[in-house]
């Protein structure tokens, strides 16, 4: 309903597992559907870091395997022949650059539940491909992603500017930011419920939710809840001077249940 991300809830109704449902707004999904390949399953698989190291090991035995990750993360390699693995942002430098780079899992970076995430997936594979060698000294780089994406488009043609003006196109069209502004509350259902309704909403304000978050029993109750506001990028200021007036006026009645109030929260958005 109002194109925000699908994340599944947990626990069960009429013995069923609950159907998918809007992470913004609240709507479950009942009837969710792949647009690319048609397929109603979900599911979230994601090998890692070591057991990639594992089995490219046991590819090319006798050639020598380094990982960088959380655990140690490498600061540089030696220019000699070897396979290193490592995790998005810990790339170590090799000397001379690396002969080859091989992007994998793009599916999965593509596939998280946030509205940065083709962009942030550009930058991490163009800072991955730029320790590679030139192509004219025989450096090549693959990424394991359709072809057809713009965000994979936007790395063969090494034009992230490109990529920025589709998907700033994109998000007018949905209406996400930062053609929009958001505000995030977050609390105990009433303390949000009351902030709602004494926060007046410049002209082009929508409320999404609320939504609840963190444990949620089987009745889909929770201990705290969460709504987004959003509004056009012009009204802005006068959603933030909204918000902060009703803030002044809830702590003015001295309000025991505590409140969260972000605009344009990373972490939702």
């Amino acid at each position: 309903r109002c194109a925000g991300p699908l994340a599944l809830p947990g626990g069960s109704l009429d013995g069923r597992p609950k159907p998918p449902a809007c992470r913004w707004c609240g709507v479950p999904e009942t009837a969710f559907r792949c647009p690319a390949c048609g397929s109603v399953r979900l599911r979230a698989v994601i090998v890692g870091a070591k057991r990639t190291a594992e089995e490219l090991g046991r590819a090319f035995p006798g050639i020598p395997v380094r990982t960088s990750g959380a655990a140690e993360v490498l600061e540089s390699v030696p220019g000699k022949p070897a396979l290193v693995v490592c995790t998005p942002g810990a790339e170590p430098v090799a000397e001379g650059g690396y002969g080859a780079a091989l992007l994998l899992d793009g599916w999965a970076l593509l596939g998280r539940q946030d509205l940065r995430a083709a962009e942030e997936a550009l930058r991490r594979w163009m800072a991955a491909a730029a320790l590679v060698r030139p192509a004219s000294a025989g450096g090549r780089v693959i990424v394991g992603a359709e072809a057809g994406l713009p965000v994979v488009q936007a790395l063969v043609r090494w034009d992230p500017a490109w990529h920025a003006g589709q998907e700033l196109a994109e998000r007018r069209e949905l209406g996400f930011p930062p053609a929009m502004r958001m505000a995030s509350v977050e609390g105990s259902p009433d303390a949000v419920a009351a902030l709602l309704a004494d926060l007046p909403l410049p002209e082009s304000g929508e409320v999404l939710g609320p939504v609840p978050i963190g444990e949620v029993d089987e009745e889909g109750n929770a201990d705290r809840e969460r709504a987004l506001v959003r509004v056009s990028r012009a009204e802005g200021k006068a959603l933030a001077a909204s918000i902060h007036a009703a803030a002044a006026r809830r702590d003015a009645k001295k309000a025991t249940e505590p409140i969260r109030v972000q605009v344009d929260p990373l972490d939702l958005i």
